[in-house]
């Protein structure tokens, strides 16, 4: 029976891995600015220096618009825990090192570069947003806690194969946000956030890949203990449900998003169910991910189902009010 290697083993036998796809990455990359991408010319004072506070009537974005760049940016804001986090499951030395601090400062600008926006263009109360700001990184977050609130136990694969897939979500909810604003400077903004992040989700990716390789049987068992616990990072929001169904409804990222977007395309790209290397355990536990397939395609069609109930009953309230309106009208005139 083979033993699993520990993470100082694997760390040095994925340090060439590590450096290659850190020279890739470096020649992939696009140089930006956020301060590119923020309409400074809109921007006022507020109350405290002489100028007007803001009023909900100023946000020029929809209310699943709103809510989604909100949630976006409270995810990013959570960065010093996502920073401890790799850093204490990888390592501070040579390329690991390297990238940790990188990948960091490439993640800081996303930060910046929202909250510019959102304060600049008045998309939001900015003084919600603090307040939920500093409840989120007080609460920190851990990628080891399943939805029980239970830890499991934390790995370098744990970490690098949780990444990857947090990553692309990550990506696909900047991308679909960035529609969802219907505003060109703001989908512009999230076009190039959501760039960065899938190449950070292309090196841990291949990483991961990497990883399988040399210990299959080991790495199995951290992906299967990360897709049947996994949540986004932003699951320790404030009111985190009630966003998350609102950014669900107007189809920025749902349950089918999440299964055809994010779970199968990196399944597909690292050939978990074509691969003949696992053994005992983790050849089960590759099977019990053909099982979660079934369990996330019937919660996308629950989903569907309730969406589609929800829509017509906001479509009876919308003409019922309307109907109000008009014979209010009729008999004022």
């Amino acid at each position: 029976m083979a033993t699993d290697l520990t993470d100082l083993h694997l760390l040095r036998e994925l340090e060439p891995v590590v450096e290659k796809n850190i020279n890739r990455h470096l020649s992939m990359r696009k140089d930006w600015n956020p301060h590119d991408y923020i309409p400074w010319s809109d921007g006022k004072n507020f109350y405290a220096l002489g100028g007007q506070e803001w009023s909900p009537e100023q946000s020029k974005l929809s209310d699943i618009a709103q809510t989604a760049m909100v949630q976006n940016l409270l995810t990013e804001d959570n960065l010093p825990s996502y920073h401890r986090e790799i850093a204490m499951n990888f390592s501070m030395d040579g390329p690991w090192g390297w990238w940790v601090n990188r990948w960091t400062a490439e993640e800081n600008r996303h930060g910046i570069a929202l909250r510019d926006y959102l304060i600049v263009t008045r998309a939001i109360d900015p003084v919600e947003l603090e307040t939920i700001r500093l409840e989120q990184v007080t609460r920190g977050f851990s990628p080891g806690q399943n939805a029980q609130g239970d830890m499991f136990a934390e790995s370098l694969f744990d970490s690098v194969i949780y990444v990857t897939f947090q990553e692309l979500a990550t990506r696909v909810s900047h991308r679909n946000t960035g529609k969802a604003c219907n505003e060109t400077i703001a989908d512009q903004l999230l076009g190039r956030v959501s760039a960065d992040e899938n190449l950070h989700m292309i090196f841990y990716r291949d990483v991961s890949a990497a990883g399988l390789d040399i210990a299959p049987n080991q790495a199995m068992k951290s992906l299967h203990r990360v897709l049947r616990n996994f949540k986004m990072p932003g699951y320790t929001v404030p009111e985190f449900r009630r966003r998350a169904v609102t950014i669900a409804v107007g189809g920025v990222y749902d349950p089918r998003i999440h299964l055809d977007d994010v779970v199968m395309p990196v399944l597909r790209k690292w050939r978990i169910f074509e691969r003949e290397d696992f053994t005992g355990e983790a050849a089960e536990m590759r099977d019990d991910l053909g099982k979660l397939i079934e369990e996330l395609e019937e919660a996308c069609q629950k989903f569907e189902t309730a969406k589609q109930r929800r829509l017509e009953r906001e479509r009876q309230v919308a003409e019922k009010k309307a109907r109000k309106n008009l014979l209010v009208g009729s008999s004022s005139s």
